[in-house]
């Protein structure tokens, strides 16, 4: 009986093997692609993997279409990249603005209102005399108080307002006022109390900074020695065999 037409293209045996008994890849059964894992390409141009058989692992999430411009931050999250407390600081650098700004405090103190008052005595009196709180109090506040404002502005701009930031209002609030009385405002001044504040703060970062190099140095040290160290200790409980020690499962 002959055989109905087929449509033109059409192969009568799909998946006769050839003359070496090799199946041609297009004949293979497209559940032997999924049960494989192949990927296979849809219409957009991406990849598409499929799910793997039974008891295979599952794929891992396809994570190369991230939306761009996030930067890996989390939405709210100010981006705090690049923002040291610490940048430009050194324990040589606090300590010399230390003792300048001690050597400033002490006459600014001596020829001020509270010490006198406080001990019972009178300053001496001399031309200029009473130039000495304001002058040595605003060189404390300029050169004592420059990290101080270099670090509020840092931490203005990053938006992450901190230490610096509170050290800073504090003394640009008591040179403005001590300024305002200087030139005939009411009240009174405030050089003793800025020029103290500001060694103070000299001295705690100084102090700070000293801490934080020896513990830098305390952990490179345990860096560079740790494993030789961790080595010797494992020969030792392993009674003097040299090597690294085997792993126990």
């Amino acid at each position: 009986m002959p055989s109905a037409d087929l449509p033109e293209g059409h192969d009568k045996h799909p998946h006769a093997p050839g003359a070496d008994g090799h199946v041609p890849p297009s004949a293979e059964s497209p559940r032997s692609d999924r049960e494989s894992g192949h990927h296979h390409h849809g219409p957009d141009g991406h990849r598409h993997d499929r799910p793997p058989s039974q008891g295979g692992e599952a794929p891992a999430p396809d994570r190369s279409h991230a939306a761009p411009g996030h930067g890996g931050h989390r939405h709210g999250e100010p981006a705090a990249e690049g923002h040291d407390k610490h940048a430009g600081h050194s324990v040589e650098m606090f300590r010399t603005r230390f003792w300048i700004a001690l050597v400033l405090t002490l006459p600014t103190l001596a020829w001020g209102a509270m010490l006198p008052h406080l001990l019972g005595y009178t300053p001496p009196r001399f031309p200029g005399s009473t130039l000495l709180p304001p002058l040595p109090g605003s060189a404390v506040f300029l050169y004592g108080g420059a990290p101080f404002l270099a670090g509020a502005v840092r931490e203005l701009r990053a938006r992450l307002p901190g230490m610096m930031t509170l050290i800073a209002l504090a003394i640009l609030v008591a040179f403005g006022y001590s300024l305002a009385v200087m030139l005939g405002a009411p009240g009174m001044p405030l050089w003793e109390e800025l020029a103290t504040l500001v060694t103070i703060m000299l001295l705690g970062h100084w102090i700070e900074m000293r801490s934080i190099t020896q513990a830098r140095g305390a952990l490179a040290e345990l860096a560079d020695g740790g494993e030789d160290r961790v080595l010797a200790l494992a020969a030792a409980r392993s009674g003097g065999h040299g090597g690294r020690p085997a792993a126990r499962w």
